[in-house]
């Protein structure tokens, strides 16, 4: 159909040198972030290493999210309150993976985790209920009690250290 091509043209007769044009050969992409950080204690697909929670969480999301959440905010809001709009996200809007792909943004950033196996938003996207999994066992075996909030898991660390009262107050 077409004539094979020809090299007699004269940009290659003069000796045509492709680093002369600033013509540089493709590099490798650079390593994906992704992989940066630590492990995840346990797998994305490992939800049935906690039935209990596997099973709550695929029935009432919003229970899950919301302990998951109090402890990401350090007690800044609460367990149901969280809970209560991850639960009106879904219902109503049917987002609350937007919702809670930030939190998981967060814990990551919090313990400096990998985002794996692929980015947050993806992950809460496509399985939900596994990221939610992961993400309250990351917690639990960090060695928070996801059952009793953010307060009493602070109370619960405290116990035990004591510190030495300060006799006669602070002078300069």
């Amino acid at each position: 159909m077409y004539p094979p091509p020809s090299y007699d043209n004269a940009k290659y007769s003069q000796g045509y040198q492709p680093d002369a044009m600033n013509i540089r050969p493709r590099q490798p992409f650079p390593p994906s972030n992704l992989a940066t950080g630590t492990r995840w204690s346990t797998s994305l697909c490992h939800c049935c290493d906690d039935p209990a929670n596997c099973l709550i969480t695929c029935f009432c999301p919003c229970v899950t999210f919301g302990q998951i959440a109090e402890i990401v905010n350090k007690g800044a809001v609460s367990c149901a309150a969280s809970g209560a709009v991850y639960g009106l996200l879904l219902g109503f809007v049917g987002s609350s993976c937007l919702y809670s792909c930030f939190y998981r943004s967060r814990l990551r950033g919090q313990y400096d985790l990998e985002e794996a196996p692929c980015a947050d938003c993806l992950t809460h996207f496509c399985c939900e209920p596994c990221a939610l999994c992961q993400e309250y066992r990351e917690l639990k075996n960090r060695g928070f009690d996801m059952g009793i909030g953010w307060q009493a898991n602070m109370d619960r660390q405290n116990r035990g250290i004591t510190i030495a009262p300060v006799v006669g107050g602070m002078s300069r």
